[in-house]
């Protein structure tokens, strides 16, 4: 029996005249998706994708996994099809859900009548197919109150469907419909959870890895890129554009004062970035930053790191508590990965007493030192660009 999967929108329904540029790029995005899983007839109807595969090899198992990691997409149906006859949909109910009714004490049919042509009410149709079901699966009582399982029977455009409850989607909008970001991408907890969230808003994101080697081991460089990989799941492809920043932290090591390293290195990096967002036509950046939870996220430091930015900085962590974090890293994947104690730049030369208060004059002063321009460009120019794609091993 060949299913077929039914995805529902989320907010893009809300968005009027605009609709049809949002539900283009969430068809571009399923496709793209859907390539190395096999070959698909999809379709968009009335808010709804429809993703039917052409070969009975399909492993609709991976799509369905596949799908729940789209933005755009509220829920997840996996469906049988049928014609819409009273028959032809009990039948193909007693047929498709046999075995959730054979498992289940009780069970109702729930109805949705989106072809609102059609003769027969959603109660009448529940009843009918319901009908059938009791008197197939005689062991599995109807309770409409709490019952252990729902059918649902969906009456369409060109064809009912019958399933059970569905998955929930990614929500959010699809990506590539929200412009393009720039987000630093280091192996803690925080920043894949940020990169995550703002590519739910629909942006396509741009990471950028800060790696000091000897100071960061290879293995450091390889977990950033695993991370990546698990965030392509829900992003789509990226370029993980990899900064040499050895220099940078030993030049400001050896001249400014210890108590400023921290921050002149996040000034560093937001320039740098600055520079990959113009190069790219990214119009913001985006940080796993939270208010308070280091030296380095107080809001004056905040106000002097992002003071030599030009874009905005997007901060959507910014007021979590850690535990909301970890359960979010946790619930896309990211959680265990980011545990691993390979060490990121961050933590290189990190001062015994920051400054928590600066101000944005002092941290000028201490940083006029250095060949400020001169060190970004080397930066820039020494970027390695690893490109990774959904499901790549």
């Amino acid at each position: 029996m060949q299913d077929i999967l039914l995805l529902k929108q989320g907010e893009i329904v809300l968005k009027g005249l605009n609709k049809k540029y949002f539900e283009q790029k969430l068809v571009q995005n399923v496709k793209r998706r859907l390539a190395r899983l096999g070959e698909f007839e999809i379709t968009c109807l009335q808010s709804i994708l429809y993703v039917e595969p052409k070969s009975e090899a399909v492993d609709m198992d991976a799509v369905q996994e596949a799908m729940t990691k789209v933005f755009g997409v509220a829920a997840v149906v996996r469906a049988a099809g049928c014609e819409k006859t009273p028959e032809a949909m009990a039948a193909k109910a007693v047929e498709y859900m046999a075995d959730a009714m054979r498992a289940a004490k009780s069970f109702k049919v729930e109805t949705k009548r989106a072809d609102k042509s059609y003769p027969m009410t959603s109660i009448q149709i529940s009843q009918y197919v319901g009908g059938a079901l009791a008197e197939a699966f005689p062991d599995t009582a109807v309770d409409v109150h709490d019952p252990a399982l729902t059918v649902h029977v969906e009456v369409r455009e060109t064809q009912a469907f019958i399933h059970g409850a569905p998955l929930p989607g990614a929500g959010g909008l699809p990506v590539g419909c929200g412009g393009t970001a720039v987000t630093l991408l280091s192996g803690g907890i925080d920043s894949p959870v940020s990169t995550y969230m703002i590519a739910k808003r629909g942006v396509h994101m741009i990471p950028v890895h800060f790696f000091s080697f000897p100071y960061t081991s290879e293995l450091a460089k390889q977990k950033v890129l695993d991370l990546a990989k698990i965030l392509t799941d829900y992003c789509g492809r990226m370029t993980v554009e990899v900064v040499p920043f050895t220099h940078i932290q030993t030049e400001i090591r050896d001249k400014c004062p210890e108590e400023y390293f921290t921050l002149i290195m996040r000034r560093f990096m937001m320039r740098i970035a600055q520079g990959v967002a113009d190069r790219n036509g990214a119009k913001a950046l985006v940080t796993g930053e939270n208010l308070g939870q280091v030296a380095s996220q107080t809001m004056e430091a905040l106000g002097c790191t992002e003071a030599v930015c030009r874009v905005p900085v997007l901060r959507p962590l910014i007021g979590f508590d850690k535990e909301e974090i970890v359960r979010l890293a946790r619930r896309i994947g990211t959680f265990e990965l980011s545990t691993l104690p390979y060490e990121d730049c961050c933590t290189v030369f990190t001062p015994r007493h920051p400054r928590t208060k600066p101000r944005i004059d002092a941290v000028e002063e201490a940083e006029a030192v250095l060949d400020i321009d001169g060190l970004v460009k080397e930066a820039l120019d020494g970027i390695e660009r690893v490109r990774i794609e959904p499901g790549e091993e």
